[in-house]
Parts: C-alpha cells; sequence; structure tokens
C-alpha cells in the first residue's frame, strides 16, 4: 500500500492496481492536484525560531502543534513534531537566491553556518558554494536539532 495525502486527509491505496487496471486515473489525480512537502523535527519551537527567525521566513501555526513554512506562490511546507526524528541526510529544501555571496553573507551575519565539502570529488570553497554546477549551490543544516 503506498500513502497519498492531500489537504491532510491521508487517502490508501494500492499504486500497483490503479497503474495496471488505468494509467489515466493516476494521472489525472496527481496533475490536477497542487502538491506540498513536509518533514518532521524533534522541537517545533526551536524549528519556528530557525525558519522564522534566523532565515526569515514565514512560519505560522499549524493545526495540533504543527508549522506551516509559508513560500512565495502560495507553496506551504508543513512541519510537524516527531519525537524520534533523525535529521535528513540530504537535501530537503532548496531556494533559489538573486545572489549567492551577498545572501549567504547575510545568513552567516544572522548565525546560520554553512557546510564545508573537502572531498577530492566534491569539493566547496572556503565559503561553502559548489561551483561545479549551475546555479551555484551551497549547503546549511538546521541548527538547534
Amino acid at each position: 500500500m503506498s500513502r497519498l495525502t492531500f489537504r491532510r486527509l491521508k487517502i490508501y491505496f494500492n499504486f500497483d492496481q490503479i497503474i495496471y487496471s488505468n494509467k489515466k486515473i493516476i494521472t489525472y489525480l496527481l496533475v490536477k492536484t497542487k502538491a506540498f512537502s513536509s518533514f518532521s523535527v524533534n522541537d517545533i519551537d526551536k524549528a519556528k525560531n530557525f525558519y522564522g527567525k534566523l532565515l526569515g521566513l514565514d512560519v505560522s501555526n499549524g493545526m495540533q502543534g504543527n508549522l506551516n513554512l509559508n513560500l512565495k506562490n502560495y507553496n506551504t511546507i508543513f512541519i510537524y513534531p516527531k519525537p524520534n526524528h533523525l535529521p535528513a541526510s540530504f537535501t530537503i529544501l532548496n531556494f533559489y537566491v538573486e545572489n549567492i555571496d551577498t545572501t549567504m553573507d547575510q545568513m552567516i551575519k544572522n548565525g546560520v553556518q554553512f557546510i564545508i565539502y573537502d572531498d577530492p570529488n566534491f569539493k566547496t570553497d572556503k565559503k561553502g558554494i559548489y561551483h561545479e554546477q549551475r546555479p551555484l549551490i551551497a549547503w546549511f543544516k538546521r541548527s538547534g536539532r
């Protein structure tokens, strides 16, 4: 069984049966809906402080102690508490910025720490910017996990 979450209503169905019986059903279900992302944190108050105060993003209280991270163009990311939360080992949120250096400088002033990679196959500069692809990329971790 797979889970599709739509407006926080969980709908359970077997993807294999739908895909093999009628591919148009799954296409219609997914193309005609607005998707949103979510991730867990172990401390909602620290997450609210990090995303709202440190990064300056629009964070609002959601239902049942959850948070909504309200982004441009009415995109919302659902943040929920999970006592046994483990931080992701991969990127979960990306932002396009006009000027990576200026943005990073301001974020560093606000207390954000960027990750420096020094692997021979994957290396950032001393500031934390990866130059081997476009757009330029820099990574930071949520503080106060």
